[in-house]
């Protein structure tokens, strides 16, 4: 046993709902110090709490700890006198225990209780709230003192003033600063990955992350796979919109039409991936203003042309466009294909699940999965109200007969008398748990599930329910997605809208999913705080440019960056919690 530190103060502190830029945020990161022994628990210490559970908390993560050292440090860069223990939201304040020198999996004894370090800190904004320093998240990883959890080993009381003595050493001797900066900065030697996942102390999410990137390897591609799936695929093969010429136009179904889209001077263009979209923009004219929609790819993967499948919405402004007035030889402005939502190599079993216009992503998923002569089990899982509306049978059953271990399931809702059970449809009803159950959909399956969003939820838990694990269940949503604002109190929900106020005098901004088009606001500070204020749905976490929740698809436009990210996005895609636009944008949100 090696005496190398001492606990300085214990701070504890229940989670509180505080005030920050109009909105209210449930957060734990105030704590306080607290006099006397307290019992080290293993979610937490007696009186703490923590506000988010899904970023903060739970066994990996009981006990936050910052250095007394990384105190002074900041009071000298951020020119302060009035940080106290505890403002950094940690629970352990500590001299010595530097993050350069502390290494995943050290053990220490406090007291009576034993700890091992699991993580560095979780970066989000509401360090930077406690401290008002907005850019707080990105300064701990930028200057190397991001401080660490831990877990408890042994329950126990502690308390400040107790010695804190190191009982083992981390395998691996990678240092809480070495793995901060191999999951948020640039560089990810291979070498180094390999090396901190012999280290079975780091949490399970640190090891996804770091298992990601080990996966993709030196591709060149850019973009961190560690911290979100956009960049998981390769960048798009050009940038902006480009004219796209109607090749053919066929109905599919009562609702469905499939148009077909071929370049303009000839040749074939850049091949897809099977499950992305494109996104179209439809110009001013006498039908209605400038649009831009985002159709899925329905045609298989490595064509000359492109396919996409829309169906009419009974308010739809695109679709009845398309539907009534497009005619073959009309030029479309068309953005290159994009989506995670793609099928992944395996020679496990692959569920296909859709209803209504949804099988268009899986639908080129099926094509590819034939025109490679898989022999992996494929089930195809389908939902229409009726054989009016089904889109694609003849296609499908072709697709399915070229694979050798293919089964089919077509639900009808409201089947009519001349649909035909064993013929047209298999069961009557709608897709639930029973008929999953029934289809022997094994747990070890990868699932790809499209449709309305109910129908979306319904299928996960039904999977689930099957036994299959939440990563191997793929959903992919055609409208807006779901937000993640982590902390803040959730209000009354506002369809997006332009933001209020005068119009702005900078250059155009399109939230293509929202049908948002407004002018920016060069007073604004962020693209983020600018899809806010017209309640378009986003996703967030450090607002600093560190976490890569915010990165989004960039359609067309270029922007600045101010701060600049701790580490680019992919190309292709833009980090919109801390860049503005310099010239007119489309924004995949």
């Amino acid at each position: 046993m090696v005496r190398l530190a001492r606990l300085v103060a214990v701070n504890v502190g229940m989670p509180k709902d505080v005030s920050w830029e109009g909105r209210t945020v449930r957060t734990g990161i105030w704590k306080e110090p607290v006099r006397g022994p307290v019992m080290a628990r293993r979610l937490n210490l007696d009186g703490d709490g923590q506000g988010d559970l899904a970023g903060h908390g739970g066994e990996q993560r009981a006990v936050m700890v910052y250095q007394v050292d990384s105190y002074r440090y900041w009071e000298r860069v951020l020119e302060r006198d009035d940080l106290v223990h505890g403002h950094f939201g940690e629970n352990f304040t500590v001299e010595g225990l530097p993050d350069d020198q502390v290494c995943i999996g050290d053990r220490y004894r406090i007291g009576e209780a034993v700890f091992e370090v699991t993580q560095p800190r979780v970066t989000c904004y509401r360090v930077g709230l406690r401290l008002g320093e907005p850019q707080m998240a990105a300064l701990l990883v930028a200057h190397h003192r991001p401080g660490f959890y831990m877990r408890v080993i042994t329950e126990g009381a502690v308390e400040a003033g107790q010695e804190i003595v190191k009982v083992a050493d981390g395998p691996g001797a990678m240092s809480v600063t070495e793995v901060d900066g191999l999951l948020y900065l640039s560089e990810h030697p291979r070498d180094r990955l390999e090396r901190a996942l012999q280290v079975e102390a780091l949490s399970p999410g640190w090891q996804d992350s770091f298992r990601a990137l080990l996966r993709r390897g030196d591709d060149g591609l850019g973009g961190n796979v560690g911290l979100t799936a956009e960049a998981t695929v390769p960048p798009p093969a050009w940038t902006g919109f480009r004219a796209l010429r109607v090749a053919r136009i066929q109905r599919e179904s009562s609702s469905i039409v499939s148009v077909w889209l071929a370049a303009e001077q000839g040749g074939p263009l850049p091949p897809a991936l099977p499950g992305q979209f494109v996104t179209v923009m439809l110009d001013a004219d006498a039908h209605g203003p400038a649009l831009v929609r985002g159709y899925s790819l329905s045609g298989r993967p490595g064509d000359q042309e492109y396919r996409i499948s829309v169906k009419a919405e009974p308010h739809g402004a695109a679709s009845t466009r398309l539907h009534r007035y497009l005619k073959v030889g009309d030029i479309l402005q068309v953005a290159a294909p994009r989506g995670t939502f793609v099928l992944a190599a395996g020679d496990g079993p692959v569920v296909l699940v859709s209803a209504g216009v949804g099988a268009t992503p899986v639908l080129a998923m099926l094509q590819a999965l034939a025109e490679s002569g898989t022999t992996r089990p494929v089930w195809w899982l389908h939902g229409a109200r009726d054989g009016s509306e089904h889109a694609f049978a003849a296609e499908v059953r072709s697709l399915l007969a070229r694979l050798p271990h293919a089964r089919l399931r077509v639900c009808y809702s409201r089947p009519r008398p001349q649909d035909r059970l064993g013929t047209d449809y298999t069961d009557p009803g709608h897709l639930d748990a029973a008929l999953l159950h029934s289809a022997g959909v094994p747990a070890d399956s990868e699932a790809y599930v499209c449709g309305p969003p109910p129908f979306m939820a319904a299928q996960t838990r039904a999977l689930a329910e099957q036994g299959l694990a939440t990563d191997r269940i793929r959903t992919e949503t055609f409208g807006t997605v779901a937000s993640i604002t982590p902390g803040v109190t959730a209000s009354t929900a506002r369809p997006p809208h332009p933001p209020a106020g005068p119009p702005g005098a900078g250059p155009a901004v399109t939230f293509a999913r929202s049908g948002i088009r407004a002018p920016w606001d060069e007073s604004g500070s962020s693209l983020l705080e600018f899809a806010e204020a017209c309640d378009v749905p986003v996703r967030w976490s450090c607002r600093t440019g560190v976490c890569h929740t915010c990165e989004t698809a960039m359609l067309s436009g270029e922007v600045t960056y101010d701060p600049a990210p701790i580490a680019p996005p992919a190309d292709g895609n833009v980090l919109i919690c801390c860049s503005r636009p310099t010239t007119e944008i489309v924004l995949d949100l």
